[in-house]
């Protein structure tokens, strides 16, 4: 198989995978929705540390798989030709709906990043 030809089932491949993923970014949505939704209401009971920390860990882990899904959808919407050429690649990301695209996932990123900074519980170590 000529290299060319091997990038371009690779790309493929990729393609294949990332359409997979970003057809979940709905769910994943509402699953981040849902998690917060636990946290603050966890927040507004006065719940444990412990359980504030497990809530947290949770909507990090939705904010992750949905920003992951978000920057697939990304990458679906420049296509397959943009995982070879990044001249392709630039193009595509300058159209509207590509930057909206970019936007969503940059949002979760950030909230992501936010989360990790503010809003995983803390619990102190066990004095031994």
């Amino acid at each position: 198989m000529a290299l060319t030809e091997q990038t371009r089932t690779q790309a493929r491949e990729s393609l294949a995978r990332d359409r997979e993923e970003a057809e979940r970014l709905p769910e994943l949505l509402a699953a981040v929705a849902g998690a917060e939704a636990a946290l603050a209401e966890a927040h507004d009971r006065h719940a444990s540390a412990t359980e504030l920390r497990h809530l947290g860990l949770v909507l990090d882990g939705v904010l992750t798989e949905a920003m992951r899904a978000a920057y697939a959808r990304e990458r679906v919407l420049v296509g397959v030709r943009g995982y070879r050429d990044r001249i392709h690649r630039r193009k595509r990301l300058a159209r509207p709906e590509v930057r909206e695209a970019t936007r969503v996932a940059e949002r979760l990123l950030t909230a992501r990043e936010d989360h990790r900074l503010h809003g995983v519980q803390r619990i102190p170590r066990p004095v031994a």
